[in-house]
């Protein structure tokens, strides 16, 4: 089987691709189906019209075809969210509504966000208690795009999200501003010991003017 394939090099694209397209299948925004389409479409051209099974005219159609499936492919945004990735810009992801694909409890879990863009799977995690499989959730914390902190749809209101994003918010904004607290407070104790050392010595200075 190895060797017909090796002897065919059209009937050899087209298993690839079609072999990458089934992983595209099981794995959603891997960008696998633009590499299997244009292996797909080559291979069936060499296929079906035997005098385009030349190596050199197979790479030509492989590179015209994927440059076509990728622009189709960003034209249309299949996934959704469309120019946006996972880890950028992820303070943008606060507010963002989805649903939990696996459980998730204060450890970890997993949901599907509804403006996640080319990868829109996430883990996730809840500041208490445990979230079903299905479950409507909102991100509070995106926590750098790596781990979110949700929280259940069913289990606040309106108000109280709010509130739970602007608390979020609240603590990120007091970790990044921790360490600038610290610096001005060490810049401050020279200052401090010179002052104090300044002090101690004007007693003697009164001594000696005295004598």
């Amino acid at each position: 089987m190895l060797e017909v394939l090796l002897g065919n090099v059209p009937l050899l694209l087209l298993s690839v691709g079609l072999v990458l397209m089934a992983l595209e299948a099981l794995s959603p925004g891997a960008h696998l189906i633009v590499i299997g389409v244009a292996l797909v479409g080559a291979g069936l051209l060499g296929v079906l019209f035997p005098p385009l099974a030349d190596v050199l005219i197979l790479s030509m159609l492989t590179l015209g075809i994927g440059l076509a499936a990728a622009y189709v492919y960003n034209e249309f945004d299949f996934y959704g969210g469309k120019g946006t990735a996972q880890t950028s810009d992820s303070g943008s992801l606060a507010g963002v509504t989805g649903y939990a694909t696996k459980e998730i409890t204060t450890r970890d879990g997993e949901v599907k966000l509804d403006e996640g863009g080319f990868a829109p799977y996430y883990s996730a995690r809840t500041t208490s208690g445990t979230i079903e499989e299905g479950e409507e959730i909102i991100v509070l914390d995106p926590g750098g795009g790596n781990v979110l902190t949700v929280e259940s749809m069913g289990a606040i209101g309106e108000d109280e999200i709010d509130r739970a994003l602007a608390r979020a918010q609240e603590q990120s904004q007091e970790a990044e501003t921790e360490p600038e607290g610290l610096e001005s407070d060490e810049s401050t104790n020279p200052s401090d010991s010179r002052s104090a050392s300044g002090t101690d010595t004007d007693p003697e200075v009164e001594t000696e003017s005295e004598t």
